[in-house]
Formats: structure tokens, C-alpha cells, sequence
């Protein structure tokens, strides 16, 4: 089965997702990629405050997403996309009006509060439409995912020749077309009953132990995945002297991922186990920081701004990192994605997903602001990617304990006894 064919077995409502998922990556990717460089450079932010900026953005959405997931399982998933993406209108508004440092937390907490709205919403619709093959599904929203973030880079590095805040401008002017189409065209879906308060179904999430140990190993996917805006762009700066490497590393990475992920998710579905996946995507998203750590404490600031050649000479160990990095995040995602009900519930999964969030953004929040210190430490360029090694591993090794125990597998649902008649 080509790529090709995996979309068009998708149901309507699945793919116009997966359009749309394309059209908030576009727009997002313009503006978060040269975020980090736009602190750094044009306002004087430093690194560990850059990093606090971006924990902080990533916080507001995944620390929300408990909120929005809950809200889509009782208010419905199409209302709470569109106003997710409404209110990205007003997030990039602001990063285009605001340069003081008040304004731009402003505008990263309201682009993170956004995503808290539209993500679990988007995901719970889709593992709706796509039972017994969520994996499959999630692999080709990753790719139209990857497609999204490939174009938006290229179009936020093209609009940076004139002004950051042009770029935000037109992801401002994106969303709002996206706002607008999906008022237009995305059907509503029923919303299934549920049979207590929204306390109560946090309260049924927070003491689900094996959902819980698997959500806190699970969260150091988007700790390291986070390092797409952080470490790996920086550094790939910082040997280059050119914030054009920047939009490489991101080129780098979508077509890497746009190549390999549905058919390494097919090839994998059928040999290996979800838990399993999982734990080599994390091992290999790891992996993709040991060539940083040989040659970061090896290579020069701007050591190839003297030359085209000299500057793909010294950025191949960043290159080289981020498709491995890519690969594992390729392996990890769908798999992540298929386990989370598993471990959870389908009745709750727009909660499941979002308390997964919520504890992936404190750990996210906690290590990149780590990162951001060990980058500013002088002579430590060893420091950041070995960090992030042993973040990778404790992850890895979790899940795998886990799958090796056989707590990663479906459990059948208990059947209430009947009541004896009155």
C-alpha cells in the first residue's frame, strides 16, 4: 500500500484533519523556528532565558492541554479546534506587535494556550475515526505534520530578510484563513456521555498508575523534541555564524520525516510491538545527539562563516544528529499516540491525552531551561547534548521496563454487575 493509498483509507472527516494539520504547521513553523535567534540576536535575551521563554510557551499549552482535552470529551472536538486556531490569530498578532519582554511572554503563553485547545482536540477526533489502526493514522497526519513544517520555515527564513515581525504577520493572517475554513467545512462530531463530573474524571486518570508511569516516560518525547527550537538550531547558528542554517536543520528534519514515517510505522507495526517502538524511538531520538557531543567541544564559534563550503563542513554533526533525531521521532509519535488510550480510555481520551501533556510540559519546561544554562556555560559545549542523552535513555529504559512487564498491553474493561431488581 503506497503512502498515497494510506490517505485516501482514511475517513473524510480524518483527512480534512490532516489538510488542516499542514495549514497550522505552516503557519506555526514560520514564526517558531527563529524564535530562539530573534530573542537572542535581535533583542539580547540570553540563552537561559530564551530557553525560559520557550519552557514557558510549551507549559501554557501542554500545562492546559488537562483543560482542553476535558473540554473536547464533553463540549465536542470541532468547537474547540476552531477556537484554538482563533486564538493563534491574536498569539501571532501579538508577537508582531510586542518586542519588550512582557509582550513576548504574552504572546508565547497565548500561542501555547492555543494549542491546548486545538491539539488534544484534533487527536481525539482522530482516534475516534481510526480504530484499530491509529498508529497508521497518526503516521500520515505526521506527515502532512512534516509537509506543514517543511514550506513554513522556508517561508519564515524568506519574510526574516525584511523583519521578523512580518513573518508573524502572515502566520497571523494563516490562521485566521484556517479559523475561517474549518467554521465552513469541518463537521461536527457526537460527543460521547459521561457518566461523572470533570473532577471525577481527572481524579479516575490520576490514579491510573500504569497510565501515569508510562506518561512520565513517555514525556521525555517532547523534552527532547523540543530541542527542534532550541539546542539543535543554536548550535547550528553558533558553528555557522548564519541563521540560515537554521531553515536546514528544519529542511533536514520534514524530509526525513515526510520520507520514512508511514512506511517505518507500516514496516514496524508489523514485526514489533507498540512498547517496544516506543523505547527504540527514544534510545534513537538520543542517539541523535552523540555526533553534538564529540563535536561541539571540537568546532569553533562560526567556524564556516568564511565559506559555503566551510559551513557544511562544520554543520554536518548538527546534519547528521537531526536525521537521526528525526528517525526516532518517526519510530516514537504514532506509537505514543496508539498507547495512550490503551493505557487510558477511549470514553476519556481527549483527558488522557491532555494529562499526558501536562506532565510533558513540566518536564519539557524543567529541561529546557536546563539546556538554556548548560548552553550560556563557557567552555561546556559537552554539557547540553549529554544532558539530553540521559534523558533519552531514562525514557527508553522506562517504557521498556514497562513493555517487558506487559503493562503496556489492552485490558478488558470491567462490566458493572447488574443490580438487583427493587
Amino acid at each position: 500500500m503506497t503512502d498515497g493509498q494510506g490517505f485516501r483509507s482514511l475517513t473524510p472527516a480524518a483527512r480534512l484533519l490532516v489538510f488542516n494539520q499542514f495549514g497550522i504547521n505552516v503557519g506555526f513553523y514560520m514564526v517558531l523556528p527563529f524564535l530562539a535567534s530573534y530573542l537572542r540576536d535581535d533583542l539580547g535575551y540570553g540563552a537561559a532565558l530564551v530557553g525560559l521563554v520557550l519552557g514557558v510557551r510549551n507549559l501554557s499549552q501542554q500545562g492546559m492541554f488537562l483543560v482542553g482535552g476535558s473540554a473536547a470529551d464533553r463540549l465536542g472536538c470541532r468547537p474547540m479546534i476552531i477556537l484554538g486556531c482563533a486564538l493563534r490569530v491574536v498569539a501571532f498578532g501579538a508577537f508582531a506587535l510586542f518586542t519588550t519582554l512582557p509582550g513576548i511572554v504574552v504572546a508565547a503563553v497565548l500561542t501555547g494556550l492555543a494549542g491546548a485547545l486545538f491539539n488534544p482536540a484534533v487527536r481525539t477526533y482522530l482516534t475516534h475515526e481510526s480504530p484499530g489502526r491509529r498508529a497508521e493514522v497518526f503516521a500520515v497526519f505526521n506527515v502532512f505534520a512534516h509537509a506543514g513544517a517543511l514550506v513554513g520555515p522556508l517561508l519564515g527564513a524568506a519574510l526574516l530578510l525584511v523583519d521578523f515581525r512580518l513573518v508573524a504577520l502572515v502566520a497571523c493572517a494563516a490562521f485566521a484563513v484556517l479559523t475561517v475554513a474549518q467554521v465552513l467545512v469541518l463537521p461536527a462530531r457526537p460527543t460521547e456521555t459521561q457518566d461523572r463530573g470533570v473532577l471525577g474524571s481527572w481524579w479516575e486518570v490520576v490514579t491510573n498508575r500504569r497510565f501515569v508511569a508510562f506518561t512520565l516516560f513517555g514525556a521525555a518525547y517532547f523534552a527532547l523534541y523540543n530541542q527542534l527550537y532550541l539546542a539543535l538550531p543554536l548550535e547550528a547558528q553558533r558553528v555557522t555564524g548564519s541563521t540560515a542554517s537554521i531553515s536546514v536543520v528544519f529542511v533536514v528534519s520534514t524530509v526525513v520525516g515526510i520520507a520514512l514515517q508511514v512506511r517505518l510505522t507500516r514496516w514496524l507495526r508489523a514485526r514489533r510491538p507498540a512498547g517496544w517502538c516506543v523505547a527504540a524511538g527514544l534510545a534513537t531520538m538520543g542517539a541523535g545527539f552523540v555526533p553534538l557531543l564529540v563535536a561541539a567541544p571540537l568546532t569553533p564559534t562560526r567556524a564556516g562563516a568564511g565559506s559555503l563550503g566551510a559551513a557544511v563542513l562544520v554543520a554536518l554533526p548538527v546534519l547528521a544528529g537531526t536525521v537521526v533525531f528525526t528517525i526516532g521521532m518517526a519510530i516514537t509519535d504514532p506509537f505514543v499516540m496508539d498507547l495512550l488510550p490503551v493505557v487510558g480510555s477511549e470514553r476519556l481520551a481527549g483527558t488522557y491525552y491532555g494529562f499526558f501533556y501536562l506532565v510533558s510540559a513540566l518536564v519539557t519546561a524543567a529541561v529546557a531551561a536546563l539546556v538554556g544554562a548548560l548552553i550560556d556555560l563557557p567552555g561546556q559545549r559537552w554539557a547540553p547534548p549529554a544532558a539530553l542523552i540521559a534523558v533519552a535513555l531514562l525514557g527508553a529504559l522506562g517504557v521498556a521496563r514497562m513493555h517487558r512487564r506487559g503493562l503496556l498491553e489492552l485490558r478488558p474493561v470491567p462490566v458493572p454487575a447488574a443490580k438487583e431488581a427493587t
